[in-house]
């Protein structure tokens, strides 16, 4: 089954004992480990536990399948469930489709009780692993995208809530800003500014300064500022950079198209009569005030027209860089070195 976002959280917390695999997909690498973890735990008790935990690796599966059904139908020392976790967070087409025909045969005929879980990375929505598992009655396939602005938010309310501390407006918005990208950084950064600030209360923007602000986060903020700006040579630098720290193409793309997004929502209210400043200062939320300018001068200068134009080249990459042999790095780059290139122009 395919679960709904509304939902996924939940089975999180409490798996639904009739479900024996679940599918962890998607371009947020850290958010995937983290959903593995928690569904570990929760079925478990711990993720570390010899008795209950197995790990599998997925060559493993590929080269003897049957040995995914004996994983799946041993018994517990101590009792309880087990959970069989099994990981291809970097297979290629051949190994995924040697899963999806794991699976499905697991699917039919496999016994036991134990939960198996499935991490993968980016594979499309309609590749053949997903399909088995939505397919699937005892199946769930969860897919771990990154972090809109939204769920970026609740991200930051609910960590910073577990440790008695409630971030201001100011701190809220620059930490929305400078995060995101992946699940597993974000809870590090939050987590190291709860221990900077050291006591209960509030997070005021300073200590968001202070303690969040460096690294591929603060880049990534620049590299979405230099394609807004037309800057193409900026774009290539940061780009590159990125991608040797081994950031996901996937998630550049990702903030490249919120940042679009924004500026599409400022070039409506500029049409519509607004001044750049006016447009941008209604945003949702607020915009970082030091980067507030740059964006004021984007919003004068791009178009609801060339920010739609924007969006489906963005698509059209994310479409080829999922489905064909380009590699997904070169792709992203052109389209990104495209609107840049346009914007400018305009």
């Amino acid at each position: 089954m395919k679960l709904t976002r509304a939902a996924v959280e939940g089975f999180i917390k409490k798996p639904d004992a009739k479900v024996r695999a679940v599918l962890l997909h998607g371009p947020d690498a850290g958010l995937v480990r983290e959903r593995m973890n928690l569904l570990t735990t929760a079925v478990a008790g711990s993720v570390d536990d010899p008795f209950r935990v197995s790990e599998l690796s997925a060559s493993v599966v590929r080269d003897d399948p049957a040995r995914l059904a004996d994983e799946a139908a041993a018994l517990s020392f101590s009792g309880g469930r087990r959970v069989v976790r099994l990981r291809g967070e970097d297979a290629d087409g051949r190994l995924e489709t040697a899963l999806a025909k794991a699976f499905e045969s697991f699917f039919e005929t496999s016994v036991g009780e134990s939960l198996v879980i499935v991490a993968v990375g980016e594979v499309g929505s309609r590749a053949a692993l997903v399909r088995v598992f939505e397919a699937a009655a005892a199946g769930a396939a969860i897919g771990c995208y990154l972090d809109d602005e939204r769920t970026l938010e609740g991200v930051i309310r609910d960590t910073m809530k577990r440790a008695n501390l409630e971030p201001t407006a100011d701190a809220l918005a620059y930490l929305v800003d400078h995060l995101g990208g992946n699940r597993e950084v974000t809870r590090r950064e939050l987590e190291k500014l709860a221990l900077y600030v050291g006591h209960p209360g509030a997070v005021t923007e300073d200590d968001a300064i202070a303690c969040v602000g460096d690294g591929a986060a603060l880049a990534l903020d620049d590299l979405v500022m230099a394609v807004g700006d037309g800057d193409q040579p900026t774009v290539q630098r940061i780009y590159a950079r990125l991608l040797d720290e081994g950031t996901s193409p996937i998630s550049v793309l990702g903030a490249v198209a919120r940042h679009v997004i924004r500026l599409r929502e400022a070039a409506a209210r500029v049409a519509k009569g607004a001044s750049p400043d006016q447009a941008v200062s209604s945003l949702k939320p607020p915009p970082f005030f030091k980067v507030k300018p740059r964006l004021v001068g984007q919003a004068g200068r791009w178009s609801v027209a060339l920010a739609d134009r924007a969006l489906e080249m963005l698509t059209e990459a994310e479409l080829r860089a999922k489905s064909t042999d380009m590699p997904a790095a070169a792709v992203i780059e052109r389209a990104m070195m495209q609107i840049a290139g346009a914007g400018r122009r305009r």
